[in-house]
């Protein structure tokens, strides 16, 4: 009796001991799935003022770079304001790195601009749901090393070729001509057809603000202070920061000002963008079919005509938001599977107020974190400012001259370009060089896509050679037995490597009667086809009368290779090559597993 009250207590214990560890699993499951359970109860109001510091700077930011953003798309203006706060709401939620600002940006809204010239604005939104909810399966499924096969080279000659089709498609907003540049070479041809009808205000408030926003970029190095520097440098030092910061903003709001003086005195000489839309924007399902100049595409036609852009749009915001966040780590481990799940959220919410596909700003990242972000809680500042735009200042955005949002995206063009890229690989591997270039100048003439896909085939053929063409070191030995051929594979083997091996082997034993020995003394891996093709050679020898012995092979190779056929067991020597070529019936391997020779 007493055992069995002993064994009951014991058994209670146990089940509640479990219980009590798959609760703790479940909160710790529940903290990693949704980070702001974990940082909001030890928020303070020493973070609280930081954060509504950073916020407000990010939005200064944000809210011109989204209405330029928009017209790169060729969306409406406001577009660009409906994709700037629902990304940041959710982000404060669902995201692991205070630092990461996610909204519209310029790569997102290229890749955007083809679909929406043909098909109209919804599809901006249908693509942003659509994108969402790849992001958001791909994270789930924890495949998250898809862009683990974007190279380096590939991702800059991307950038780089981004940046030059978006800064030359605003050529013609800096010129204040019309026509389209919805491409490249679109770009250039608008430009030389219509270049008679360019306006000299607008080239030169375009040319003054790119100047201004440059100058003002640099000044963040005379904000620069130490602890020893007098209360006055400071000062001086913080309010050049600002500047730097809020150049975007500053030069927006200095010349609608201006523009909007000249307009109401009859005389404004410049091109202004127009009425934008005002108010919030409903929260709705995304549109599923989109009708554009009376031509109606439902969600099959939209689907085949966006083709690869709906695989490739969701992969690189996965690629810029990862490589973000892992740029602003600062030595943490970064979960990027909770990164996919976040952005996935971002864009799936952010379908249901009309916003295009956004990602990590690295811009508006950069700016929240030298602004001093504690807390993913400065992204409520952000998305606050942005609704504070659209509800209060659409009327005001109506005086922004195009050339002034020309020149913000232009000048961020300049450095998203990435230069240093030329330098690094001339530097460290020409070769690279390769598939940097292959990718940027197919991303130009060719599309985004097409740059990108054959940028990664390029780079993997790079890295599939050595693997298909491994090195073998192959000596000829005389010993009294005669002639032998040593073949050593340096690397483990499989099936691109299978002919090649064969072939080789092949080539080289052409001395009448030389024994071949391979060594597999190296070899810890091999598969089935190499396997196979080891059984073929030693039938191609045999029909040229000469000896063949697989030498100092790991009995799990042996494994695989009488697994594909029993009669290779006796070919499995070890010992010294006088030993093994002495006495072909000698020396024989026994493997893990008995095998009976037919």
């Amino acid at each position: 009796m007493y055992s069995a009250l002993g064994g009951s207590s014991l058994s209670n214990n146990s089940s509640v001991r479990l219980k009590r560890i798959e609760a703790k699993d479940c909160k710790r499951f529940t903290k990693k799935r949704i980070p702001i359970i974990d940082w909001l109860p030890k928020y303070s109001i020493s973070k609280c003022l930081h954060d509504i510091l950073a916020g407000f700077t990010v939005g200064l930011t944000e809210v011109p770079q989204g209405i330029a953003y928009a017209t790169v798309a060729g969306l409406p203006p406001e577009y660009g304001l409906y994709s700037g706060f629902m990304g940041c709401f959710m982000y404060t939620v669902f995201g692991s790195c205070k630092d990461i600002n996610i909204g519209p940006t310029a790569i997102m809204a290229l890749m955007s601009q083809a679909y929406i010239a043909k098909m109209g604005p919804d599809v901006a939104v249908l693509l942003t749901f659509l994108s969402g909810c790849i992001i958001f399966i791909l994270g789930l499924l924890h495949l998250g090393f898809v862009v683990e096969f974007f190279s380096y080279p590939v991702v800059a000659g991307f950038t780089c070729a981004a940046a030059l089709q978006i800064a030359f498609s605003q050529l013609k907003s800096l010129l204040g001509i019309s026509g389209k540049a919805n491409e490249f070479l679109e770009s250039i041809i608008t430009v030389i057809e219509h270049i008679k009808e360019t306006k000299k205000w607008d080239v030169i408030l375009g040319v003054i603000c790119i100047i201004i926003l440059m100058v003002m970029r640099e000044l963040k190095r005379l904000s620069n202070t130490n602890e020893s520097s007098s209360r006055i440098r400071k000062y001086f030092g913080k309010c050049m920061w600002f500047l730097s910061l809020a150049r975007n903003a500053l030069i927006v709001i200095i010349t609608t000002v201006i523009a909007y003086y000249l307009e109401e005195e009859g005389r404004n000489p410049f091109t202004l963008i127009g009425e934008i839309g005002s108010g919030l924007p409903n929260f709705e399902p995304p549109p599923f079919s989109s009708t554009v100049n009376g031509t109606h595409y439902n969600f099959g036609e939209i689907i085949k005509e966006f083709g690869g852009g709906v695989a490739f749009v969701p992969l690189v915001a996965i690629l810029e938001t990862v490589a973000i966040a892992k740029a602003f780590s600062k030595g943490k481990t970064l979960d990027a599977t909770q990164e996919m799940i976040a952005l996935g959220i971002c864009n799936i919410m952010g379908s249901f107020v009309r916003s295009m596909p956004v990602t990590g700003s690295f811009t508006r990242t950069a700016v929240n974190n030298s602004s001093g972000v504690k807390t993913q809680l400065g992204g409520i500042i952000t998305a606050a400012m942005v609704l504070l735009a659209l509800a209060f200042l659409t009327k005001t955005f109506t005086y922004i001259p195009k050339t002034t949002l020309a020149a913000v995206v232009i000048t961020s063009m300049f450095y998203l370009f990435e230069f240093e890229a030329f330098i690094l690989l001339w530097r460290s591997k020409k070769l690279d060089l390769i598939p940097f270039g292959v990718t940027l100048i197919a991303s130009l003439f060719l599309g985004l896509e097409y740059g990108i896909i054959l940028g990664i085939v390029l780079h993997l053929i790079y890295v599939l050679y050595p693997v298909a063409r491994p090195k073998m070191d192959i000596i000829n030995v005389k010993i009294p037995q005669g002639d032998v051929l040593v073949v050593i594979p340096n690397t483990n083997m499989q099936f691109p490597v299978a002919e090649f091996f064969k072939e080789k082997i092949i080539s080289e034993a052409n001395i009448a009667q030389c024994t071949v020995v391979i060594d597999g003394s190296k070899i810890t891996y091999i598969d089935s086809t190499v396997a196979k093709n080891i059984d073929s050679l030693i039938s191609d020898m045999q029909l040229r009368d000469q000896d063949i012995i697989l030498w100092n092979f790991k009995s799990e190779i042996m494994d695989i290779c009488i697994g594909v056929n029993k009669k290779m067991q006796p070919y499995f020597r070890s010992g010294t090559i006088e030993e093994v070529v002495d006495d072909p019936t000698m020396q024989c391997v026994q493997t893990d597993k008995n095998y009976s020779i037919q």
